[in-house]
């Protein structure tokens, strides 16, 4: 039997522990408190920081929001839903750090309950994380999926492989040919074998964020680097603002649901720029960054990790 109440609860810690632990690292900014109500019904609570000593912008955002209808985003794949009035809850979040050297990184839990009346409830969870480097580094890649595996691991041994290869085939810019990161774990549509399973698998994947990204945090925040550097990170972020708007399901839930709109695209970063037909030089380190790193890879296998 689902248990509406105790994901609320989980995921709303969550929310709090992320924010305290990353105002901590940061030293200078605070997370604002947004508290808002969607006029058709649910609201949620924003939490964003800005010109901090780490972080240029980062948000975490719990939403929980009803409606009679879900909106099309959500039923493209599952015409069995059209329909059926919805309950949907989530923590999903961006850290878009100063420093180049410093990956963004996004994670995503969501609840989702769509009910007609004189029918079972269809539920099911989904979400994940992910991790976006601008100059790449062996050790964080495999610091970051030796992280996500074990968060995995308790729950199958096939897990962790099936779900980093969903978030390699989903974080993927068509249009670019390119990958948007490095991976990590994206899943969609849990219901298996049970909601108790299913819900101690999404809390895992929600307590191993914080140990998968703040290593690697501290490890570059006091990186040294310059202007090419910066001018180069504010190119890549073109990509993340691209995929956001084009692809994410989340992003089009949000606004076809009639979300709110700053909650929304919080997500985005504060500074970034395109410039027509970029390449970086043959043998860079902005190079290697495609050419290496945004390749799907197993990074656990290929270090003999």
């Amino acid at each position: 039997m689902i248990d509406v109440a105790r994901v609320r609860s989980y995921l709303e810690r969550l929310q709090h522990s992320i924010t305290g632990t990353l105002q901590d690292i940061d030293g200078k900014a605070v997370f604002e408190v947004d508290e808002w109500q969607r006029e058709a019904g649910g609201g949620g609570r924003s939490m964003v920081l800005r010109d901090g000593a780490v972080f240029e912008q980062g948000g975490v955002n719990f939403s929980e929001v009803f409606g009679d209808n879900l909106p099309a985003s959500a039923t493209a794949h599952r015409p069995d839903l059209a329909g059926r009035r919805f309950q949907a809850m989530g923590v999903s979040l961006v850290m878009h750090p100063d420093n180049p050297y410093i990956p963004t990184s996004h994670a995503n839990l969501r609840f989702f309950v769509a009910e007609k009346p004189g029918e079972d409830p269809i539920w099911w969870f989904g979400g994940g994380f992910d991790l976006t480097p601008y100059y790449g580094f062996d050790e964080d890649c495999v610091h970051w999926h030796r992280i996500a595996k074990q968060a995995c691991d308790p729950f199958g041994a096939d897990r962790y492989k099936d779900y980093k290869k969903w978030c390699d085939e989903y974080f993927y810019l068509k249009h670019r040919g390119e990958a948007r990161g490095i991976g990590g774990l994206f899943f969609d549509d849990l219901n298996q074998p049970d909601f108790e399973q299913a819900f101690a698998f999404v809390r895992s994947v929600g307590d191993h964020y914080l140990p998968a990204y703040t290593p690697i945090v501290e490890r570059h925040k006091d990186d040294t680097y310059g202007e090419t550097e910066k001018k180069f990170q504010w190119y890549r972020r073109g990509r993340y603002v691209e995929f956001n708007l084009v692809y994410d399901r989340g992003t089009l839930f949000g606004l076809q649901s009639g979300g709110r709109t700053e909650s929304i695209l919080m997500s985005l970063p504060p500074v970034v720029n395109w410039r027509y037909n970029y390449s970086p030089p043959p043998g860079s380190a902005e190079a290697k960054l495609t050419d290496y790193y945004l390749r799907a890879r197993d990074w656990l296998a290929d270090n003999g990790k």
